[in-house]
């Protein structure tokens, strides 16, 4: 997993992290535990790493399960954008590859 090159929405010490997970295909989204999951779980373990620097994880998730990173155009991307935008954060963007 990359570090973000900025911190995220920062209030009162308290950066808090939203996940956002997606994969092109939707093979193996039908699993109990599928890559959306195996995604978010590396994500959860990254945040609580730097539960020191006042990281806390946001309960929400954003999936995109079976759409490309080709276009913007996804339900869940759009959903977190907006939020970020409406709640006046910054962003911070990390990306991992995952196979499966």
């Amino acid at each position: 997993m990359s570090r973000p090159a900025a911190k995220g929405a920062r209030r009162s010490g308290t950066i808090r992290c939203a996940i956002y997970t997606r994969k092109s295909s939707e093979e193996g989204l039908e699993q109990e535990f599928n890559s959306l999951q195996a995604q978010r779980e590396a994500c959860e373990a990254f945040i609580k790493s730097q539960r020191h620097e006042g990281w806390v994880c946001l309960p929400d998730g954003y999936d995109d399960g079976g759409l490309s990173d080709a276009t913007m155009e996804r339900p869940a991307l759009q959903q977190l954008l907006t939020e970020i935008q409406a709640g006046g954060g910054s962003t911070s963007w990390s990306s991992t590859r995952s196979t499966g």
